[in-house]
């Protein structure tokens, strides 16, 4: 057991984190919508994740010094300190998203308010942090939480009846009308730079604890388990709408509205699972995007990023508190709040792509273990993807 979590930890606690609730609002909406015919953009998505993940693997099995450091140290200081404080302010902003989850799925399986269980939970997260090793409680939680997640999807997939004619047709690339804005949006939730960034300092801080440390082949090995994972699950909730609820004309605008939908046609139980599943995305989204924002400001801030030093500790809890702060007040994300977010990931997301890039493709930072051939070409392309999506994103935010 210990040798599978040294291999598969960092890889599932980056799945966790990137799999929240907008990546299920997405996926639910992709599948009620347009079917089918979206399948084949989850395998690109996730390729380009993949490569991008296993670069971040490398770097931080074999270097001691963070990927912010080294950033830092060997191109420039100032944009290592933009990407951390840009994470920190995405995080904090995306933050109340992910406390509205957790508190509408206990709240709908429950019928109970919801904003009970976002302060209950938020609470349960900060005490999580002072635990011996917050490293390893992270960990043993998103592994379940993840194998919740998956065994509430797969039930879910059972009771629906997937057309495999249809399921092999959506292999083959197409942009339906109207689909355009989904596709950016789901390639931008899944190919995660962020995610795939802070996968380094998982690395890292998982090495510490290993006697034998991490291979570079069992750090990349992890890293694509853990993006197929986020694969599978993706395309479970995705197949799960088009095989039930695009037949019946059923439009959903949230993972929340899916839940409900659900009920009327497999029973109050099986939507109730589904809420389940929900809770395991937003509970793990909580406690994963609030350590990402807090470690990153706190590496940038020359504080370090382990999650045992207590200022990491405090800035994680400042993400944390902020969240509930807004979801509380609100009861929902603020389109001000989403707006300023989009801002910042507009503008961030290609620094980091090319920073990671950089110290992934230099002989001076890695040696031998510099990207080879492949890396840099499919690294390139998904530049190239992270730029499209970054003019796309500037369009319809302040030309359209």
């Amino acid at each position: 057991m210990k040798r599978i979590l040294n291999i598969l930890g960092p890889g599932i606690i980056t799945a966790a984190l990137v799999f929240g609730p907008s990546k299920m609002t997405i996926t639910s909406k992709m599948g009620a919508d347009y079917a089918y015919s979206l399948i084949w953009i989850v395998f690109v998505a996730l390729f380009f994740m993949g490569v991008y993940t296993a670069m971040c693997s490398r770097i931080g099995a074999s270097q001691e010094k963070s990927l912010l450091t080294l950033i830092k140290t060997y191109f420039n200081k100032p944009i290592g300190i933009a990407i951390g404080i840009g994470v920190f302010l995405v995080a904090t902003s995306f933050q109340a998203g992910n406390s509205i989850g957790v508190g509408i799925a206990i709240g709908e399986a429950t019928g109970t308010a919801p904003y009970i269980w976002v302060i209950v939970f938020t609470i349960l997260g900060i005490c999580l942090l002072f635990f011996p090793s917050f490293y390893k409680v992270m960990e043993k939680l998103m592994i379940a939480l993840v194998l919740l997640m998956l065994a509430c999807f797969v039930a879910t997939l059972f009771l629906a009846e997937i057309d495999i004619k249809e399921f092999g047709k959506g292999l083959i690339p197409s942009i339906p009308d109207g689909s355009l804005g989904l596709v950016i949006a789901f390639t931008a939730s899944c190919f995660s730079l962020v995610g795939a960034f802070y996968q380094s300092y998982l690395i890292q801080e998982r090495k510490k604890m290993s006697t034998e440390g991490i291979s570079i082949k069992k750090a990349e090995r992890g890293g694509f388990v853990g993006v197929g994972i986020l694969g599978f699950m993706s395309l479970a909730v995705m197949v799960c709408a088009a095989a039930v609820l695009f037949p019946k004309g059923i439009h959903v605008g949230s993972a929340a509205e899916m839940g409900k939908a659900l009920e009327p046609l497999f029973g109050k139980h099986a939507s109730s699972l589904f809420f389940v599943g929900l809770f395991g995305a937003a509970f793990s989204s909580l406690v994963g995007n609030a350590t990402v924002g807090g470690a990153l400001l706190g590496d940038a801030l020359g504080f370090g990023s382990s999650l045992s030093s207590t200022k990491v500790k405090f800035l994680i809890s400042i993400v944390m508190i902020l969240g509930c702060i807004v979801a509380v007040s609100f009861g929902k994300l603020p389109l001000e709040l989403i707006v300023i977010a989009q801002s910042i990931t507009i503008f961030l997301v290609p620094f980091i792509g090319v920073s990671i890039y950089a110290i992934a493709n230099s002989k001076k930072v890695m040696g031998d273990k510099a990207n080879n051939l492949f890396y840099k070409i499919v690294g390139a392309l998904g530049l190239l993807v992270i730029l499209i999506l970054m003019v796309s994103n500037v369009y319809d935010m302040f030309l359209k």
